[in-house]
């Protein structure tokens, strides 16, 4: 193959994987970090200590109750005496072991009915309830001796996680996120690995390959920060930014450090392969073929010992 063509198509196939590298990296952090159950319990488990997350648990479940109380027991000019009471009890149910049982029952029970509804063809809203969380701080709010805590009714509330009218794209983009997310990691190294291989000077093909998964790696930081900002940009009235924050700070911290990695990794790569091209040793120079030999060099004449 011609140098010319070799070092184009070696252009050509660093440039597909150096593409592919931070598309890579997020399908397999949807694939096999989002879509694992028990990577998921373990990452949001923290959150349980949260205080952002924990205020907002504070609030949703506090709010419920006083709906609740005003719904069924008819006492709206107590709230305002009651509500400090209410909110005091879940805060201190945050705080005990209780709570991060029930927080980690809940995400898993939560996962895995998010996974059921994108892996089946079941067309129903994904909903979480939160009547055990509402019979914990019942029990507690009656042992305090608060007024009418007794006759707080424990309804089954059904919280939408996924509905039902965004199902059948979330369930293509996830079947696609599976493919995606074995291919294209293999893509960017088979890419990678062809294209130096193919190259005419392999030292500055490596160069060009790290400094490119340098490069992807820094986009991909810089499009988790910019999603974060949309995130919670688009967070309907009512919803905590901080607690949210949280979440999803938990949820793409694999990511981001797999995207620090590989912009630590590409650096680190691209100036072996610099300090390796100025710092070779000298190598001894070839003679050309058909040039007749240097001739030894003569040997000094012995000298005379005078008498």
């Amino acid at each position: 193959m011609p140098p010319r063509l070799r070092s184009a198509l070696s252009a050509v196939l660093i440039a597909l994987s150096c593409l592919l590298v931070p598309f890579g990296a997020l399908a397999a952090w949807a694939a096999y970090g989002l879509a694992d159950t028990g990577r998921y319990v373990t990452t949001m488990a923290p959150l349980a200590a949260d205080p952002d997350v924990r205020e907002a648990v504070v609030d949703t479940v506090g709010d419920g109750l006083l709906r609740a109380v005003d719904e069924h027991l008819d006492v709206r000019p107590v709230r305002g005496s009651v509500r400090p009471f209410v909110h005091d009890a879940v805060r201190s149910f945050t705080h005990t072991r209780a709570f991060r049982l029930a927080w980690d029952t809940g995400n898993r029970v939560t996962h895995d009915a998010v996974l059921r509804a994108l892996r089946a063809e079941d067309e129903r809203a994904v909903t979480v309830d939160l009547a055990p969380v509402t019979a914990q701080v019942k029990r507690q709010l009656t042992r305090d001796h608060v007024p009418l805590a007794a006759r707080i009714p424990v309804e089954h509330t059904a919280v939408a996680v996924l509905p039902a009218d965004r199902l059948a794209t979330l369930r293509k983009g996830f079947h696609v996120l599976e493919v995606a997310g074995f291919w294209l990691p293999v893509a960017a190294v088979a890419f990678a690995a062809g294209g130096i291989a193919l190259a005419v000077r392999r030292r500055r093909a490596v160069a060009a390959t790290a400094l490119g998964t340098a490069l992807g790696g820094a986009l991909l930081v810089l499009a988790l920060d910019v999603g974060r900002g949309l995130t919670l940009a688009d967070l309907p009235a009512g919803v905590s930014h901080p607690a949210a924050g949280a979440v999803y700070d938990a949820l793409t911290g694999t990511l981001r450090s797999a995207a620090w990695l590989l912009l630590g990794l590409g650096l680190a790569v691209a100036l072996a392969a610099w300090l390796t091209r100025y710092l070779r040793l000298p190598r001894p120079a070839r003679r050309r073929r058909g040039s007749p030999a240097p001739a030894p060099a003569a040997a000094p004449a012995p000298t005379r010992a005078r008498a």
